[in-house]
This record gives structure tokens, C-alpha cells and sequence, in this order.
């Protein structure tokens, strides 16, 4: 096994890429390409235009995301990234194995197409394929629990026992942040919204970083806002970029409510407190005292003040008197890199690795 390796955790809104033994990724970039028609042939063909990484301040229409809910679907535009983290690695070190972390969604023939990028077109030595719930869990330092993660597109559930995970209680929900950054534009700029304007994207993300948060309670937490005079919450203003003062509404702070109270923001669907009970009680009975106490949420979502602990009242009141426990670590936005980056050094993970000569020969077959 090599000494460092290098970890790519390719998310729907972001990918994280670093080399093992750090303690964070090294790179973190917006999961992000851009097409631009070339001068000499322009045209909407993959063969007349260019791709190039982020969004191209002259031509922001142009961008898009290659993964979406979690799957892929510009594999051009995924192999253009990889592609730009491998080089980038390769002109400081030696050619290093290479982990990519995947979705538990991701179908056979993604996964056949994810090697042959790497094998075949990115020429890496060898490959291992994670589940990035599982490190997730790793990440804790937990063989036994419940992954909670809620990213960009997905929100999703899925508990432990021992590193194995327990299927019946594998909850996928298709609502997450992108879904509360849609609400943020319809909200703040009504029927002249484009997710595609530079300045509108800068506002909602500025909006969600932050001014977000999540109350333990949405009725009293309205009830306050109802009673303060106008203005007297510097907090609820902000200045749009242009340096245009704005009131932001009580609901536009609490968008983040969206994942305790989907209902309330015409979503379908259970809420992520409601999947974590659910997957819980999908379990044996006897393991469900140890799955609730050891619970771990993860993702950027969960990185919302009051976020944590509203999970953590929800499933104490639930499970009482079973005791609940939500381990809520300061780097859980990175957890699935940082689960790699432990994966990539563990002797017991050595015959899920698969080399370019084994690969070579299963074509062969």
C-alpha cells in the first residue's frame, strides 16, 4: 500500500480533493464546468466548444453542474475535473492510487464507467471505489451508527452496525440544499430570478452562509420576529452586493427549517428528523438503543447554527427514554474525505483495491 494516496469526494455543488494523512482536503472546488463555443467553429457540439473549470464571468450562462442529486450526468465534465486534480498532484508527487468516493445510488454501469476513466483515460495505478456514508462513519471513529448527511442534492440516511450497513433502514430523500437556495431566489428576487446571474448567486450564497439558521422552535421563533419593531434586528438586514440595504423576512432567515418542516415549503415528502426515526425503527430492536445514541450527521447542511441541536431534541423526544447522542464534528462538511483519507491506510480495506493490470485482465475475460 502507498504511503499517501490521493482522495477525490466528487459532490453535487463541490469536490474535495488532497492527498491521505492530512487532517482536510487540500483542494476544494466548486463542482462546476463551462462550455464555450470556440471562434474558428462555433457550435453546440461536444466537438465545437470548450470546457474549462467554474464559471466564466463573461459568459455565466454557460455554466453547469456535471453531478446533480447525486448522479452523474456530464461524464465530460467529470472527466475534466479529475482529470485537472490529477494533473495538478502529479506535477508535485509520484503517481499516487487514487480513491473516489461514490453514492450509494450510483448504478453498475456508473461505476464501469468511473474505472474506465480512471483506468483508461487518466492512466491511475489503482482504484478503490467508497461508499461515502460509510466514511462518513469512519470519520467519527464509530463502526456502529446513524450517517445523517445533507448535502447539496440529496439528504440521505443510512445506519451501521459493526461497518456494515443495515439496508432496511437506508433512507434517500430528494430534497436538500440546492432546493433551500431555490426558495432563497424565488424569495428575494420574485419572478426576475436566474440561477445563472452572477449577482443573484452571490446574494443567496452570502444569504445561506450567513444569515441562515435553524430555530428549535418555528412558532416561537416567528412569534419573536412578530414582535420587534421594524429595524431593530441589524441582524435581518443585509447588503446586496451593489451596497443596497435590504430587510430580510423571518422566513428567509429560517429557510433551513425547510429540512425539520418540508411542508411548510410545499416540498413532499418526510423530514430528515422524520427519515433518522424511520431508519432507526427499520432496524432490529435490539440494536436500536445503540443506533440512537450514536448518531452522526454530516454534510454541509448540518453546518446550519441550530441544526444539531434541533436533530438531537427531535430524536431524544422521540426515543425517550432511550438515550440520544448526535456527534456533530467542526469538520463534518468534509467527513466523507476525512473517512477516506483514514480507509486509505487500513490493511483491512487492501482486497477492495482494484489495479490497473487486474482491470486490464477483466476486459480481457
Amino acid at each position: 500500500m502507498s504511503a499517501r494516496t490521493i482522495i477525490i469526494d466528487h459532490g453535487s455543488a463541490f469536490l474535495k480533493a488532497g492527498l491521505s494523512g492530512w487532517n482536510e482536503p487540500q483542494l476544494v472546488l466548486p463542482s462546476v464546468v463551462n462550455y464555450i463555443p470556440c471562434r474558428e467553429n462555433p457550435g453546440p457540439s461536444c466537438a465545437r466548444r470548450r470546457v474549462s473549470l467554474g464559471i466564466d464571468i463573461c459568459r455565466p450562462d454557460t455554466f453547469s453542474y456535471p453531478v446533480q442529486r447525486g448522479r452523474v450526468v456530464n461524464w465530460e465534465g467529470v472527466e475534466y475535473i479529475w482529470s485537472f486534480i490529477l494533473e495538478k498532484h502529479r506535477l508535485e508527487h509520484e503517481d499516487f492510487p487514487v480513491i473516489v468516493t461514490e453514492s450509494p445510488l450510483k448504478e453498475p454501469v456508473d461505476r464501469q464507467k468511473t474505472l474506465e476513466i480512471l483506468f483508461e483515460l487518466l492512466n491511475v495505478p489503482s482504484v478503490l471505489l467508497a461508499d461515502q456514508l460509510e466514511m462518513s462513519l469512519y470519520s467519527s471513529g464509530l463502526l456502529t451508527g446513524v450517517v445523517v448527511d445533507s448535502g447539496c442534492g440529496l439528504t440521505r440516511v443510512q445506519p451501521f452496525h459493526l461497518g456494515r450497513p443495515l439496508r432496511p433502514g437506508a433512507k434517500t430523500l430528494e430534497f436538500a440544499g440546492q432546493d433551500l437556495s431555490v426558495y432563497l431566489f424565488k424569495s428575494l428576487f420574485k419572478e426576475d430570478y436566474n440561477r445563472h446571474n452572477l449577482f443573484q448567486l452571490d446574494t443567496v450564497a452570502s444569504t445561506q452562509m450567513h444569515k441562515c439558521y435553524v430555530p428549535q422552535n418555528l412558532g416561537d421563533e416567528l412569534d419573536f420576529y412578530q414582535s420587534l419593531p421594524d429595524g431593530a434586528d441589524e441582524r435581518n438586514s443585509y447588503h446586496l452586493p451593489d451596497g443596497t440595504k435590504v430587510e430580510l423576512t423571518p422566513m428567509q432567515r429560517l429557510a433551513p427549517e425547510m429540512f425539520f418542516s418540508p411542508q411548510v415549503f410545499d416540498l413532499q415528502g418526510p423530514s430528515l428528523s422524520q427519515a433518522a426515526m424511520d431508519s432507526i425503527e427499520a432496524c432490529e430492536a435490539s440494536l436500536r438503543p445503540l443506533l440512537t445514541s450514536h448518531v452522526v450527521p454530516c454534510g454541509g447542511n448540518t453546518l446550519y447554527p441550530g441544526f444539531t441541536m434541533r436533530l438531537y431534541q427531535l430524536l431524544a423526544s422521540h426515543f425517550f427514554p432511550t438515550k440520544a447522542s448526535v456527534f456533530a464534528g467542526s469538520s463534518r462538511h468534509f467527513s466523507v474525505w476525512l473517512g477516506a483519507s483514514v480507509v486509505a491506510h487500513l490493511s483491512t480495506y487492501k482486497p477492495e483495491w482494484l489495479t490497473r493490470e487486474e482491470y486490464d485482465e477483466g476486459r480481457r475475460l
